[in-house]
C-alpha cells in the first residue's frame, strides 16, 4: 500500500505492507537507521520519533497510521548548516552520548520537549525524557546537556551556568 506523509519536512511516498510498524518503515524501507530498534514493546524509547509534534515510540505505530501526518526522525534534527544543532552539540560537550544507542531517542525527546516548553524546569526535563532508557551510566549528563541548551538559548552561560 502507498503511504503518503511528510518526513523530516519533505513529502514522502512509500509502498510498504500495511502491517509493518513505523519503525520498520523508517529503517527497512527508507534506510533511516538513526531510529534504533530496541525493545519493540514501547518501553525503551530508542525508536522515538516526533509525530505531529508529539514524541511516540515508532515501534507502536503502524505505518499506515502516519498517512497525511508529519514525522520527524533524528535525521531531521540538525543545525542550519546540516551539522549537529545546539542541543546535539551540548550532548557532545556534556558527555551525554555514552554508548550512543539511546542518544537518538533522547535527542528526539529533548527536541520535542524544548519545542513544547521553551525553558523547561529540571523536573520537566526529567519527565520529558522519562520514556527513554539509558543503560550505560545514568541520566545526569543527558539532563545537563538539555539544561545547557536551555540556558544558551536564553542567552545565559551554558555549562558554566550549571555550576
Amino acid at each position: 500500500m502507498e503511504i503518503r506523509f511528510t518526513l523530516n519536512g519533505k513529502p514522502t511516498v512509500v509502498d510498504a505492507p500495511p502491517d509493518i510498524t513505523l519503525l520498520h518503515l523508517l529503517r527497512d524501507y527508507l534506510d533511516l537507521t538513526g531510529t534504533k530498534c530496541g525493545c519493540e514493546i514501547g518501553e525503551c524509547g530508542a525508536c522515538s520519533v516526533i509525530l505531529d509534534g508529539e514524541v511516540v515510540n515508532s515501534c507502536l505505530v503502524l505505518a499506515p497510521q502516519v498517512e497525511g501526518r508529519q514525522v520527524i526522525t533524528i535525521e531531521g534534527i540538525r543545525g542550519p548548516d546540516g551539522g549537529p544543532n545546539d542541543l546535539q552539540e551540548a550532548f557532545i560537550e556534556a558527555g551525554a552520548i555514552q554508548c550512543g544507542f539511546c542518544t537518538p531517542g533522547m535527542v528526539v525527546a529533548a527536541t520535542a520537549l524544548l519545542r513544547k516548553h521553551g525553558y523547561p524546569t529540571r523536573e520537566q526535563i526529567v519527565e520529558g525524557i522519562s520514556g527513554n532508557l539509558c543503560r550505560c551510566t545514568g541520566y545526569q549528563q543527558i539532563v545537563e546537556a538539555i539544561q545547557m541548551t536551555v540556558l544558551r538559548r536564553a542567552g545565559l552561560p551554558g555549562k558554566e551556568g550549571l555550576a
